[in-house]
């Protein structure tokens, strides 16, 4: 009964919002029903499972309900486009009345030539003829789209001539010296994007929404870092808020901005996960109170050394404020006494000399590479004279931005401090948005721009929240930018009421409502990740997704998987002792044949030399999924010889990650399942990097009609695993050669677990044998890879991978002419 409830209050909330359409009655009206709507199904617990994970329904209800009391406030540009009226490109940045025609795009060009291939059909007029001086970074002002209509402007007389609108002015600038430490160079990008990113990145800087279609390997996430760090450099008043599905994109993203050129003091990570953080930085809001309280006493002792180094007399490094005082009072006295001595004077150019012997800071800069000043000119000189003095008032800059930490004793109080005050871009999942909604309002948080990653994985009241975590100025939002960066081909949110999937359509992101009402859409074309084999199975989904040049150049795409035919193959498995699938609970699926037929495959590669880090299986199931961990216990997890692979999960937890070798089981013998959503196969075949493995009842998946393009791809190579035992990892043959050694054909399960095990114990024969002859060194080279530091590990790997290929052409030659089996 409450199901049906639910159906119809949804079905009157649609009705609804029309009736809020037709007569113009403000949106918030819309989502204070919304929320009701939503408070009342979670209450009849039809959607608690979708919080429960999170074990948070309780902060999240609260939160809903303290919307519904809330003057929800978004800007006007935003209005019309979430109610689902009026021009879906309206707030597209070519019409937005705020355009910013001159934009530093700092590292995004890697060369002229690069921003040249960039902007095909534009004039690019660069300021400077010298193609010496023509390098990055790069100022570029565009023509200003929109804004008037056409006939106003012809009104004006000022409609812009072609030429015009399709010209670029290109002003490269030099990045002005920070002074003389190999530290204070800038990171640089080295990442060349392609024309559709540099759109994306274009569009992100600009005011308005950006969406942005990213399918697997197109570089979303290095779209979505580069946008940050132009914002970071173009607006440094601004605040940037991150916002993702799930703890480890969040993290990802962060891992990736902290390699960039942002300064660390300006990051912080909120709500749990950051520890999952590949660093030993940590950016939790105590961890950046820690460190800014470090960095405090680091910077005084540097205050105390250029104290020492003037031979200035008293204690000036003991607090923010007495250093702010000797900067004032003693050093800009000094440096300005030094301007009025080295500058030009009517026109007459002082000696290179001069600008070397009155420097002031000579012994202060005593640590820092010698010579300081190379004497070659009086213009380089002076640049870096003025970069030591950049590094000495940065100091001074930060210990006033410090000051507050001596103030405020408490760390609750200093970690408030650093979130509305301190940190520049500020990053967390959208269900810590939720949760903690109303303790950040209550501090007064603020921000200018959010960037949404995963967002077609985000449930609508989801995406709306993180719009409203601050109150509004004036009765208007400040927030400028919106940029979404999501796949809608990809897997949706989660919701675990049928009902409520289906009929109310609660599974659609707001990212995938705007693609359907026509919000125009930049979607990435080339993909880095894959093999342009692999790549195949899945971009018939997309339009026009191609590679990058790359995928066909590197070697570890052009050389062939080591012990196999084929690059990718699907494997057909029969019933095994007359079973196929099973299901001892209801959905629990699994499929004995599949998980041991796998388990032995991945053996085999390991055997062959395969890094077991670099293999990840996955499954369309968790009964399969704990089936196969339980296996991997039974057959290998303890044996040093072969190990663990890097992950055994399901497809759905494994979207937006990647492995290089990909062994996917998808269970089912008597209906297809899930698998039938086109979404959840797009994922299933876009996380391999160089192999994928397929095992399942060919006779079920080749009839299924959704399924067709990627499965006329599989079943047109041999549905039996081809396999070449007597090559070793990393294979010297290129992708698509023939191979030079024999091709064993496995027909099912149990002849590939026999083919393994004799494999497996002829190489422990052999290797009693071989430390019988030769004092044994295989033991040597194990016990040395056990012990030994990281490079020794890597010498008895080498080693021990050149004794596995003479055992396997002992195997060969031994065997020749007859199968092992």
């Amino acid at each position: 009964m409450q199901e049906v409830k639910g159906q119809r209050i949804l079905l009157f909330g649609a009705g609804y919002v029309n009736l809020c359409y037709r007569n113009n009655i403000p949106y918030f009206i819309w989502l204070v029903f919304l929320s009701l709507c939503l408070v009342f199904l979670v209450r009849s617990q039809s959607l608690q499972s979708r919080f429960s994970h999170f074990s948070n329904s309780q902060a999240v209800l609260e939160t809903i309900r303290n919307l519904m009391n809330t003057d929800c406030v978004v800007p006007d540009w935003l209005h019309d486009i979430i109610l689902g009226y009026g021009d879906p490109s309206s707030a597209h940045y070519s019409k937005m009345p705020n355009q910013i025609s001159t934009l530093d795009f700092n590292d995004t060009f890697l060369s002229i030539d690069h921003l040249k291939a960039s902007f095909p059909g534009y004039n690019i007029k660069v300021t400077v003829d010298n193609p010496v001086l023509q390098i990055p970074p790069f100022r570029i002002t565009f023509p200003i789209m929109g804004g008037k209509g056409k006939k106003r402007k012809e009104e004006d007389g000022n409609e812009e001539k072609p030429e015009e609108a399709k010209a670029l002015i290109v002003e490269p600038h030099v990045i002005p010296n920070r002074g003389p430490y190999p530290y204070n160079q800038p990171k640089r990008n080295t990442i060349q994007f392609t024309q559709t990113q540099i759109e994306a990145i274009r569009a992100g800087m600009q005011p308005g929404l950006t969406m942005v279609v990213g399918p697997p390997g197109t570089g979303k996430t290095d779209v979505a870092v580069q946008i940050i760090s132009n914002l970071y450099h173009n607006f440094p008043e601004q605040r940037t808020l991150i916002v993702t599905h799930s703890n480890q994109a969040l993290n990802q993203l962060f891992e990736k901005i902290m390699a960039l050129d942002i300064d660390e003091r300006h990051l912080l990570r909120l709500g749990h996960g950051e520890e999952e953080l590949e660093t030993e930085k940590d950016f939790s809001r105590y961890g950046r109170v820690n460190y800014v309280l470090a960095r405090r006493l680091e910077l005084l002792r540097e205050v105390g050394r250029l104290q020492e180094s003037l031979g200035v007399p008293g204690d000036v490094s003991y607090t923010c404020e007495t250093a702010g005082h000797f900067f004032l009072y003693q050093v800009m006295s000094r440096w300005e006494e030094y301007i009025s001595k080295v500058k030009a004077k009517g026109g007459k150019v002082p000696d290179v000399t001069d600008v070397s012997s009155f420097f002031p800071f000579h012994q202060y800069f005593a640590n820092a590479p010698q010579p300081v000043f190379k004497g070659k000119s009086y213009e380089e000189d002076m640049e870096i004279a003025e970069g030591c003095f950049r590094h000495v008032k940065k100091i001074f800059t930060q210990l006033e931005e410090f000051r507050a930490f001596e103030l405020l004793r408490s760390g609750l109080d200093r970690s408030k401090y650093l979130l509305v005050k301190e940190a520049k871009i500020i990053a967390m999942t959208c269900t810590h948005a939720a949760l903690k909604r109303h303790d950040l309002v209550e501090l007064g948080f603020k921000y200018d721009n959010i960037l949404m990653e995963e967002s077609a994985q985000i449930l609508e009241i989801e995406t709306f929240i993180p719009l409203l975590l601050q109150n509004p100025q004036d009765g208007f939002s400040r927030l400028k930018r919106w940029i979404m960066i999501g796949d809608h081909h990809q897997l949706p949110p989660v919701i675990k009421n049928m009902a409520f999937q289906k009929y109310s359509n609660m599974e659609q992101s707001l990212f995938t409502r705007f693609v359907r009402i026509g919000v125009p859409t930049v979607d990435l074309d080339a993909q880095g990740r894959a093999r342009a084999s692999l790549c195949n199975l899945y971009n018939w989904r997309y339009k026009n997704l191609g590679n990058l040049p790359h995928v066909q150049l590197l070697p570890e795409f052009r050389t062939a998987n080591a012990g196999f035919l084929y690059d990718f193959q699907l494997i057909n498995v029969e019933d095994f002792n007359g079973v196929g699938e099973s299901e001892p609970n209801p959905y629990f699926y699994q499929n004995l044949g599949e998980a041991e037929y796998v388990v032995a495959l991945f053996m085999y590669m390991c055997l062959l030399g395969y890094p077991a880090d670099r293999i990840s299986i996955l499954t369309t199931y968790n009964g399969q999924k704990h089936l196969i961990r339980d296996v991997i216990n039974q057959r290998c997890g303890n044996n040093p010889l072969i190990g663990r692979p890097n992950k055994v999960t399901t497809v759905d937890r494994f979207q937006g990650q990647q492995n290089d070798y990909i062994l996917l089981s998808l269970v089912r013998t008597k209906a297809v399942g899930h698998l039938r959503d086109v979404r959840r196969l797009v994922v299933a075949m876009s996380r391999a990097r160089l192999g994928l493995y397929i095992f399942a009842r060919v006779s079920l998946f080749q009839n299924c009609f959704e399924l067709t393009p990627a499965f006329s791809q599989l079943t047109a190579r041999p549905l039996h695993l081809h396999i070449i035992p007597t090559e070793c990892f990393p294979a010297a043959r290129q992708n698509g050669e023939g191979p030079s050694h024999q091709v064993h054909v496995i027909k099912n399960m149990p002849q590939m677990a026999n083919f393994v095990y004799n494999m497996y114990m002829h190489m422990i024969q052999s290797t009693h044998h071989y430390q019988q002859q030769n004092s044994d060194p295989a033991r040597n080279t194990l016990s040395s890879y056990a012990q030994s530091p990281t490079l020794s590990r890597q010498k008895a790997a080498f080693s021990w991978l050149t004794w596995i290929h003479r055992c396997l052409e002992g195997i060969h030659s031994k065997q020749k002419g007859r199968s092992l089996t």
